[in-house]
């Protein structure tokens, strides 16, 4: 029991001190499509307001979230905004059932070992990072965004309220 704790606490610890601030750089590195092949990276939308959300098809509050983020992106998706999904420490054939049930138009990438959400400082999911225009962090969100959260914090700034 004492080893299982300590190994909890070495992981919440390793975890915590890579979060990332805001106004840091945000990790780049390339991440295979969740389906379709090829792949995608942060970095691919520089220029862009993107929300990076990190999710699992075995989490509940990522399938509650699932209709708010979808109808953000269906509402201020465009050439300066996206909504970026990242299916992490999950299966791909999950996944996949996942995106296609919500019917999720916005990319999607896969983590499938976690790497990339242990860059962000991720300690669950879902977990959501806003990034500007110049790839730095803007907001971060330790579980489910609201459709509420969406509209206070997020579409002033896609919107024009600040432009990174």
């Amino acid at each position: 029991m004492l080893a299982v704790l300590g190994l909890l606490g070495f992981g919440l610890l390793r975890k915590g001190s890579s979060a990332l601030e805001l106004g840091s750089a945000v990790p780049t590195g390339k991440l295979p499509a969740l389906e379709g092949g090829g792949s995608g990276s942060v970095a691919d939308y520089r220029g862009r307001w993107v929300l990076v959300n990190f999710w699992a098809s075995w989490c509940p509050p990522c399938r509650q979230e699932s209709p708010a983020l979808q109808r953000f992106q269906k509402a201020h998706g465009g050439p300066g905004f996206t909504v970026l999904g990242i299916d992490t420490r999950d299966l791909s054939g999950d996944g996949i059932s996942f995106d296609r049930e919500f019917g999720l138009t916005y990319p999607q990438l896969r983590d499938g070992d976690g790497d990339a959400a242990h860059d962000y400082g991720t300690t669950g999911v879902p977990e959501s990072f806003l990034v500007d225009p110049a790839g730095k962090l803007r907001l971060a969100r330790h579980g489910p965004v609201t459709e509420q959260y969406l509209s206070d914090f997020v579409a002033p700034l896609v919107s024009g309220g600040g432009n990174g």
